[in-house]
């Protein structure tokens, strides 16, 4: 809702799910493509200590230029980034988080001054716009104010907020817009260098029929299950539709698209499924595997070998990755000679 001031610290927490037979998100080994970083909390260099958040805050957390950055104001980010990721901050990582959030404070206290000094104000019909749309998320003007104090807010200063924002989005698009085109030149110079980049490993694409086991389920449960398993295969075996089986007796979110889980690598799914799986050939049918879901029934469907994507499938997203990197240095070019001259004193 509020990108500039809110949102940027929620991507400190991630919530992971897992799936049946697949590793959490974590594990996962995805081939590495180019991502934009804009927007994204940077976190101390490898090796620099974090210096530890006091348990008690002041009132003050630290100044820019003689303006307070408040506890209240930080009270208030760090309850809408826990707000928005649906969790308290971790304990272990409190610090970090603590930090990050401060400095993004300090950043934004400082381009507010900045656009004041400069007379910048954003598009007020971009401001209408983006008002309209928050409050058309709720049916009622009650619902909208009751959401609005939740997180301590009135319309009065999300108008001022948002007023604020595209103000200094204004500034910062100003910034960037002379920044250099990437040319063809350019993308070939990136795709050359950075091969591991794009490398795609050897994937399968594979449906499962699971017949889960409790977790600490006893020996009798696990004999059940697996006799189950067992039966299904016969019918499998025998030229049974194995969507339609996966659909009627899978216990997994794969159900529903009769089994079908995509196409993954080595290392995503956990070891048990991943062996059998890449052991078969397309079209060919696993025997009852047991992981620590319970029982599986695995059918490739297709094989994709080691391969390298080519220049011209990947252009524009280089193009794209390169223009925003580029931005974003110039966008943090500026903040830093921004804090070089300001007087900015961290209290904590």
């Amino acid at each position: 809702m509020l990108n500039v001031r809110w949102s940027a610290i929620a991507a400190l927490i991630v919530v992971t799910t897992v799936s049946a037979c697949r590793k959490p998100a974590a594990d996962d080994k995805k081939p590495a493509t180019p991502a934009a970083t804009q927007g994204q909390p940077t976190p101390p260099p490898i090796g620099e200590p974090i210096k530890p958040v006091p348990e008690q805050l002041p009132d003050v957390l630290a100044r820019v230029n003689g303006e307070n950055v408040t506890k209240g104001d930080f009270d208030k980010l760090i309850k809408q980034m826990e707000m928005s990721a649906g969790q308290s901050v971790p304990t272990e990582r409190r610090d970090e988080v603590y930090r990050t959030a401060l400095d993004q404070l300090v950043t934004y206290t400082l381009l507010s001054q900045e656009i004041k000094a400069r007379g910048i104000k954003g598009d007020e019909k971009e401001v209408d716009q983006q008002m309209q749309q928050i409050r058309g998320q709720f049916k009622t003007e009650e619902e909208f104010t009751k959401a609005l104090a939740g997180r301590e807010m009135t319309p009065e200063r999300l108008r001022s907020d948002i007023t604020k924002e595209a103000s200094i989005k204004t500034m910062l698009d100003a910034e960037v817009a002379t920044v250099a085109p990437v040319t063809d030149a350019d993308v070939r110079e990136f795709y050359e260098k950075n091969p591991d980049k794009f490398k795609q490993p050897e994937s399968v694409r594979a449906s499962h029929i699971l017949i889960p086991v409790p977790q600490g389920g006893d020996d009798a449960t696990k004999k059940v299950a697996k006799g189950k398993a067992q039966s299904l295969l016969k019918q499998v075996q025998s030229g049974g539709d194995f969507a339609k089986l996966a659909r009627e007796n899978s216990s997994d979110g794969s159900a529903q698209q009769g089994g079908d889980l995509g196409f993954f690598t080595h290392g995503q799914m956990v070891a048990p499924f991943d062996q059998a799986a890449f052991a078969l050939k397309p079209g060919e049918v696993s025997g009852v595997v047991e992981t620590q879901f319970g029982f599986h029934i695995i059918k490739v469907t297709e094989k994709k070998d080691p391969s390298t994507v080519a220049l011209d499938q990947v252009t524009d997203r280089v193009r794209e990755f390169l223009a925003g990197q580029r931005k974003e240095e110039r966008r943090q070019a500026f903040i830093n000679g921004l804090k070089g001259k300001a007087k900015i004193e961290v209290l904590i």
